[in-house]
Protein backbone atom coordinates (compact mmCIF):
# COMPACT_ATOMS: atom_id res chain seq x y z
CA UNK A 1 0.00 0.00 0.00
CA UNK A 2 2.77 2.26 1.07
CA UNK A 3 4.73 1.27 -2.85
CA UNK A 4 1.21 2.28 -4.64
CA UNK A 5 0.59 5.66 -2.89
CA UNK A 6 4.40 6.38 -3.72
CA UNK A 7 4.10 5.45 -7.01
CA UNK A 8 1.03 8.36 -7.22
CA UNK A 9 2.51 10.63 -5.49
CA UNK A 10 5.81 10.03 -7.80
CA UNK A 11 3.05 9.97 -10.98
CA UNK A 12 1.50 13.18 -9.83
CA UNK A 13 5.01 15.45 -9.39
CA UNK A 14 5.93 13.72 -12.80
CA UNK A 15 2.12 15.16 -14.29
CA UNK A 16 2.63 18.69 -13.04
CA UNK A 17 6.33 19.03 -14.29
CA UNK A 18 5.09 18.19 -17.66
CA UNK A 19 2.44 20.51 -17.14
CA UNK A 20 4.59 23.58 -15.85
CA UNK A 21 6.80 22.79 -19.25
CA UNK A 22 4.24 22.61 -21.72
CA UNK A 23 2.82 25.80 -20.28
CA UNK A 24 6.27 27.47 -20.64
CA UNK A 25 6.69 25.97 -23.98
CA UNK A 26 3.54 27.67 -25.18
CA UNK A 27 4.31 31.22 -23.63
CA UNK A 28 7.37 30.71 -25.70
CA UNK A 29 5.29 30.36 -29.28
CA UNK A 30 2.38 32.87 -27.84
CA UNK A 31 5.11 35.99 -27.38
CA UNK A 32 6.71 34.35 -30.68
CA UNK A 33 3.75 34.99 -32.55
CA UNK A 34 2.67 38.20 -30.40
CA UNK A 35 5.79 40.00 -31.39
CA UNK A 36 5.46 39.89 -35.44
CA UNK A 37 1.85 40.45 -35.48
CA UNK A 38 2.02 43.19 -33.01
CA UNK A 39 4.83 45.13 -34.95
CA UNK A 40 2.72 44.85 -38.26
CA UNK A 41 -0.26 46.20 -36.83
CA UNK A 42 1.30 49.03 -35.69
CA UNK A 43 3.06 49.67 -38.83
CA UNK A 44 -0.49 49.69 -40.55
CA UNK A 45 -2.68 51.50 -38.07
CA UNK A 46 0.38 54.47 -37.93
CA UNK A 47 1.37 54.44 -41.28
CA UNK A 48 -1.44 53.62 -43.31
CA UNK A 49 -5.05 54.17 -41.83
CA UNK A 50 -6.09 54.24 -37.97
CA UNK A 51 -8.67 51.16 -39.07
CA UNK A 52 -5.75 49.01 -38.72
CA UNK A 53 -5.86 49.59 -35.09
CA UNK A 54 -8.51 46.57 -34.96
CA UNK A 55 -5.49 44.18 -36.41
CA UNK A 56 -3.68 45.58 -33.35
CA UNK A 57 -6.09 44.42 -30.89
CA UNK A 58 -6.52 41.21 -32.43
CA UNK A 59 -2.55 40.51 -32.42
CA UNK A 60 -3.07 38.71 -29.19
CA UNK A 61 -5.87 36.86 -29.47
CA UNK A 62 -4.22 35.57 -33.27
CA UNK A 63 -1.50 35.12 -31.45
CA UNK A 64 -3.38 32.87 -29.20
CA UNK A 65 -4.78 31.06 -31.38
CA UNK A 66 -2.43 29.99 -33.65
CA UNK A 67 -0.29 29.18 -30.91
CA UNK A 68 -3.20 26.10 -29.90
CA UNK A 69 -3.15 25.56 -33.64
CA UNK A 70 0.67 24.74 -33.76
CA UNK A 71 0.88 22.91 -30.67
CA UNK A 72 -2.41 21.12 -31.05
CA UNK A 73 -3.33 22.69 -27.38
CA UNK A 74 -6.99 22.95 -28.52
CA UNK A 75 -9.68 25.36 -27.72
CA UNK A 76 -11.26 24.36 -24.68
CA UNK A 77 -9.75 26.46 -22.21
CA UNK A 78 -10.25 29.46 -24.24
CA UNK A 79 -13.57 29.57 -22.23
CA UNK A 80 -15.91 31.03 -24.19
CA UNK A 81 -18.66 29.26 -22.00
CA UNK A 82 -20.62 32.15 -20.24
CA UNK A 83 -19.61 30.61 -16.32
CA UNK A 84 -22.85 30.45 -14.64
CA UNK A 85 -23.91 32.28 -12.06
CA UNK A 86 -20.10 33.03 -11.10
CA UNK A 87 -20.20 35.38 -14.65
CA UNK A 88 -23.72 36.53 -14.20
CA UNK A 89 -22.90 38.04 -10.98
CA UNK A 90 -20.34 40.04 -12.44
CA UNK A 91 -22.87 42.18 -14.71
CA UNK A 92 -23.44 44.56 -11.90
CA UNK A 93 -19.65 45.28 -11.86
CA UNK A 94 -18.90 45.12 -15.69
CA UNK A 95 -21.66 47.93 -16.15
CA UNK A 96 -21.12 50.16 -12.76
CA UNK A 97 -17.07 49.99 -12.68
CA UNK A 98 -16.18 52.50 -15.11
CA UNK A 99 -19.30 54.66 -14.62
CA UNK A 100 -17.53 54.34 -10.36
CA UNK A 101 -13.85 55.08 -11.71
CA UNK A 102 -15.25 57.96 -13.75
CA UNK A 103 -17.40 60.03 -11.14
CA UNK A 104 -14.57 59.62 -8.54
CA UNK A 105 -11.54 60.60 -10.54
CA UNK A 106 -12.95 62.65 -12.65
CA UNK A 107 -15.36 64.27 -10.25
CA UNK A 108 -12.53 65.13 -8.29
CA UNK A 109 -10.88 66.84 -11.07
CA UNK A 110 -14.08 68.91 -12.31
CA UNK A 111 -15.22 69.64 -8.61
CA UNK A 112 -11.40 70.98 -7.80
CA UNK A 113 -10.70 73.05 -11.28
CA UNK A 114 -8.19 70.18 -12.43
CA UNK A 115 -10.02 69.80 -15.59
CA UNK A 116 -13.02 71.71 -16.70
CA UNK A 117 -16.46 69.51 -17.25
CA UNK A 118 -17.20 71.02 -21.36
CA UNK A 119 -20.03 68.97 -23.14
CA UNK A 120 -18.52 68.19 -26.38
CA UNK A 121 -19.60 70.83 -29.85
CA UNK A 122 -20.78 67.79 -31.60
CA UNK A 123 -23.34 66.66 -28.68
CA UNK A 124 -26.96 67.04 -28.92
CA UNK A 125 -28.76 70.50 -28.14
CA UNK A 126 -29.85 70.16 -24.17
CA UNK A 127 -28.84 71.25 -20.47
CA UNK A 128 -25.18 69.60 -19.88
CA UNK A 129 -26.28 67.18 -16.69
CA UNK A 130 -28.89 65.60 -20.15
CA UNK A 131 -26.43 65.60 -22.87
CA UNK A 132 -23.77 63.83 -20.06
CA UNK A 133 -26.43 61.27 -18.80
CA UNK A 134 -27.60 60.46 -22.68
CA UNK A 135 -24.46 59.46 -23.93
CA UNK A 136 -23.08 57.96 -20.80
CA UNK A 137 -26.36 55.72 -21.11
CA UNK A 138 -25.76 55.02 -25.03
CA UNK A 139 -21.94 54.25 -24.33
CA UNK A 140 -22.96 51.84 -21.51
CA UNK A 141 -24.91 49.98 -24.44
CA UNK A 142 -24.25 50.83 -27.78
CA UNK A 143 -20.77 51.52 -27.49
CA UNK A 144 -19.74 48.65 -25.44
CA UNK A 145 -21.52 46.69 -28.10
CA UNK A 146 -19.62 48.12 -30.77
CA UNK A 147 -16.17 47.43 -28.73
CA UNK A 148 -16.84 43.64 -27.95
CA UNK A 149 -15.02 42.86 -31.51
CA UNK A 150 -11.95 44.90 -30.53
CA UNK A 151 -12.18 44.02 -27.05
CA UNK A 152 -12.15 40.47 -27.36
CA UNK A 153 -9.06 39.71 -29.93
CA UNK A 154 -7.31 41.51 -26.57
CA UNK A 155 -8.60 39.46 -23.80
CA UNK A 156 -8.75 35.74 -26.26
CA UNK A 157 -5.05 36.57 -25.98
CA UNK A 158 -3.99 38.59 -22.97
CA UNK A 159 -6.99 36.45 -20.29
CA UNK A 160 -7.76 33.36 -22.40
CA UNK A 161 -4.61 32.56 -22.81
CA UNK A 162 -1.53 34.57 -21.27
CA UNK A 163 -2.42 34.18 -17.87
CA UNK A 164 -3.47 30.79 -17.71
CA UNK A 165 -0.15 29.60 -19.21
CA UNK A 166 1.31 32.18 -16.40
CA UNK A 167 -0.47 30.46 -13.74
CA UNK A 168 0.34 27.03 -14.61
CA UNK A 169 3.59 27.97 -15.78
CA UNK A 170 4.18 28.77 -12.22
CA UNK A 171 5.72 32.49 -13.47
CA UNK A 172 5.61 34.24 -9.98
CA UNK A 173 2.35 37.12 -9.33
CA UNK A 174 1.23 35.98 -12.93
CA UNK A 175 -1.53 38.66 -12.77
CA UNK A 176 1.07 41.56 -12.12
CA UNK A 177 3.68 39.80 -14.30
CA UNK A 178 0.86 40.00 -17.09
CA UNK A 179 -0.30 43.32 -16.40
CA UNK A 180 2.83 45.01 -16.97
CA UNK A 181 3.72 43.01 -20.27
CA UNK A 182 0.20 44.59 -21.44
CA UNK A 183 0.94 48.12 -20.63
CA UNK A 184 4.22 47.42 -22.22
CA UNK A 185 2.59 46.27 -25.16
CA UNK A 186 0.80 49.41 -25.63
CA UNK A 187 3.54 52.05 -25.12
CA UNK A 188 4.78 52.37 -28.94
CA UNK A 189 1.45 53.82 -29.08
CA UNK A 190 2.11 56.51 -26.53
CA UNK A 191 5.70 57.37 -27.12
CA UNK A 192 5.03 57.77 -30.94
CA UNK A 193 2.20 60.48 -29.71
CA UNK A 194 -0.58 58.95 -31.19
CA UNK A 195 -2.02 58.09 -27.43
CA UNK A 196 -3.67 60.70 -24.97
CA UNK A 197 -0.62 61.73 -22.49
CA UNK A 198 -0.15 64.58 -20.17
CA UNK A 199 2.46 67.00 -20.47
CA UNK A 200 5.42 65.09 -19.32
CA UNK A 201 5.64 61.88 -21.30
CA UNK A 202 7.60 59.89 -18.95
CA UNK A 203 5.12 61.05 -16.27
CA UNK A 204 2.26 59.80 -18.54
CA UNK A 205 4.43 56.92 -19.00
CA UNK A 206 4.51 55.85 -15.26
CA UNK A 207 1.18 56.73 -14.64
CA UNK A 208 0.13 54.42 -17.40
CA UNK A 209 1.81 51.58 -16.60
CA UNK A 210 0.10 51.99 -12.59
CA UNK A 211 -3.32 51.84 -14.81
CA UNK A 212 -3.04 49.42 -17.17
CA UNK A 213 -1.70 46.58 -14.21
CA UNK A 214 -4.10 47.62 -12.04
CA UNK A 215 -6.85 47.02 -14.43
CA UNK A 216 -5.44 43.94 -15.66
CA UNK A 217 -5.66 42.60 -12.30
CA UNK A 218 -9.25 43.16 -12.17
CA UNK A 219 -9.71 41.87 -15.70
CA UNK A 220 -7.39 38.54 -14.98
CA UNK A 221 -9.26 38.02 -11.55
CA UNK A 222 -12.43 37.99 -13.41
CA UNK A 223 -11.57 35.64 -15.63
CA UNK A 224 -9.53 33.47 -12.89
CA UNK A 225 -12.82 33.29 -10.56
CA UNK A 226 -16.08 32.44 -13.10
CA UNK A 227 -13.91 30.63 -15.37
CA UNK A 228 -14.90 32.48 -18.71
CA UNK A 229 -13.44 34.93 -20.77
CA UNK A 230 -16.30 37.20 -21.69
CA UNK A 231 -16.91 38.86 -18.07
CA UNK A 232 -12.95 40.49 -19.26
CA UNK A 233 -14.33 41.21 -22.81
CA UNK A 234 -17.23 43.01 -21.52
CA UNK A 235 -15.32 45.08 -18.92
CA UNK A 236 -12.72 45.87 -21.72
CA UNK A 237 -15.45 47.27 -23.77
CA UNK A 238 -17.11 48.87 -21.67
CA UNK A 239 -14.35 50.94 -20.02
CA UNK A 240 -13.19 51.93 -23.21
CA UNK A 241 -16.50 53.17 -24.55
CA UNK A 242 -17.57 55.08 -20.53
CA UNK A 243 -14.07 55.77 -20.02
CA UNK A 244 -13.15 57.06 -23.37
CA UNK A 245 -15.83 58.63 -25.06
CA UNK A 246 -18.01 59.89 -21.93
CA UNK A 247 -15.51 60.89 -19.26
CA UNK A 248 -12.29 61.95 -21.67
CA UNK A 249 -14.62 63.50 -23.94
CA UNK A 250 -16.35 65.80 -21.37
CA UNK A 251 -13.08 66.93 -19.92
CA UNK A 252 -10.71 69.91 -21.09
CA UNK A 253 -8.28 72.36 -19.74
CA UNK A 254 -4.45 72.63 -20.05
CA UNK A 255 -3.62 69.83 -17.75
CA UNK A 256 -6.48 67.81 -18.07
CA UNK A 257 -4.59 64.81 -19.39
CA UNK A 258 -2.14 65.35 -16.46
CA UNK A 259 -5.07 64.44 -14.09
CA UNK A 260 -7.61 62.64 -16.32
CA UNK A 261 -7.23 59.94 -18.49
CA UNK A 262 -5.77 56.49 -18.41
CA UNK A 263 -2.26 58.40 -18.33
CA UNK A 264 -3.74 60.82 -15.04
CA UNK A 265 -3.07 60.44 -11.83
CA UNK A 266 -6.63 60.29 -10.49
CA UNK A 267 -7.51 57.62 -12.92
CA UNK A 268 -4.33 55.94 -11.78
CA UNK A 269 -4.89 55.93 -8.10
CA UNK A 270 -8.53 54.78 -8.63
CA UNK A 271 -7.61 51.94 -10.63
CA UNK A 272 -4.63 51.30 -8.23
CA UNK A 273 -7.34 51.36 -5.27
CA UNK A 274 -9.59 49.07 -6.69
CA UNK A 275 -7.09 46.32 -7.75
CA UNK A 276 -6.23 46.62 -3.68
CA UNK A 277 -10.11 46.43 -2.43
CA UNK A 278 -10.49 43.45 -4.83
CA UNK A 279 -7.26 41.65 -3.71
CA UNK A 280 -8.64 41.60 -0.56
CA UNK A 281 -11.09 39.39 -0.91
CA UNK A 282 -10.66 35.82 -0.92
CA UNK A 283 -9.98 34.48 -4.50
CA UNK A 284 -11.56 30.87 -5.90
CA UNK A 285 -9.85 30.08 -8.89
CA UNK A 286 -11.83 28.17 -11.52
CA UNK A 287 -8.77 27.85 -14.19
CA UNK A 288 -11.27 26.64 -17.39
Amino acid sequence: MRTDLSNTAVAGMDGEKERIRLAKRGLLVFFAMLVPLTVLGYALALTIDETFVLLLMWAPGLAAILTRLVRREGFKDISLKIGGKRTLKTVPMILLFPVAIGLFAYGIAWLTGLAQFAVPDDSFDAPPAVVFIGILLMQLTVGTLAGLFGAAGEEIGWRGYMITRMVDARVPKPMLTSGIIWGVWHLPVMILGAYYSGPNLALSILLFMFSVTSFSYILSRLRLTTGSVWPAIFLHASWNAVTQDVFDAFSKGENALLWTGESGILVALALLGAAWLMSRKPMSMRHL
